[in-house]
């Protein structure tokens, strides 16, 4: 589902500066003589790659700000001079989400809560109409601005910055959605039902690491960590 919110988020963030939607009219491609929208995407893990991969082909000037080097040096072979890439501190943060038009919130911790990246601090010295989509919201949102909302009513505004913040975005296109997420697992549920789930997991390494709950018992760290509950390694509990 990460593939689908990451490409889902350039086009709500697109719509969102439309200045009917209370955003700053601006063109996410720009046209000739009219320069593009700066997208800042913070993360470039699965979900913030799709979104950079969208954004690029609406012809937007892309930031990309990530800690980890090895993940950076993927985007940089992966996209080149279409994106500039940096790495992630509080400063680098800071002088790109303030200058930014769109800022995408694509931190994503399996079973953990998201860190809080963008301060109110610095969404007052947003430009007014820009816009932020927060993708981590399902796990509490990397903006501390951030709070949920629907597709119904999918945005609000703080200091002037339009905030796009709905819970389950992929639920906007339910057929991709449902066909993307089938593919993604039916080779694990054919497994598990050929080989029994402790035997599927022990022969898939993939599978083990997404086991959250077993006889009771919290198996992954993450999730036991967020919630302050005890830890029982995955290999553990299934014996």
């Amino acid at each position: 589902m990460s593939e689908v919110a990451g490409r889902m988020s350039i086009q709500a963030g697109a719509t969102s500066l439309e200045i009917t939607n209370k955003g700053s009219g601006i063109l996410l491609g720009g046209v000739p003589g009219v320069a593009p929208a700066k997208v800042v995407v913070l993360g470039g893990g699965v979900a913030g790659t799709n979104a950079v991969r969208v954004a690029i082909g609406m012809g937007a000037q892309v930031v990309v700000i990530e800690k980890s080097i090895e993940r950076l040096y993927h985007l940089d072979l992966q996209f080149g001079s279409k994106i500039t890439t940096v790495y992630s501190t509080i400063d680098a943060i800071e002088e790109h989400v303030t200058t930014a038009d769109l800022v995408i919130g694509a931190v994503l911790i399996p079973g953990g809560s998201a860190p809080k990246l963008v301060t109110r601090n610095m969404v007052s010295q947003m430009r007014q109409g820009s816009v932020m989509v927060d993708i981590s919201i399902d796990q509490g949102g990397c903006f501390e601005t951030s709070k949920p909302t629907t597709h119904k009513q999918p945005t609000y505004i703080v200091d002037g910055v339009v905030h796009y913040c709905v819970s389950n975005m992929p639920g906007a296109v339910p057929r991709t959605s449902t066909f993307a997420l089938n593919n993604a697992t039916l080779p694990f549920v054919l497994s598990l039902a050929n080989y029994g789930y402790k035997q599927a997991m022990k022969q898939d390494g993939h599978l083990l690491n997404g086991l959250n709950v077993c006889k009771g018992k919290l198996t992954h760290r993450a999730v036991a960590s967020a919630l302050h509950q005890e830890y029982i390694p995955a290999e553990v509990a299934i014996g």
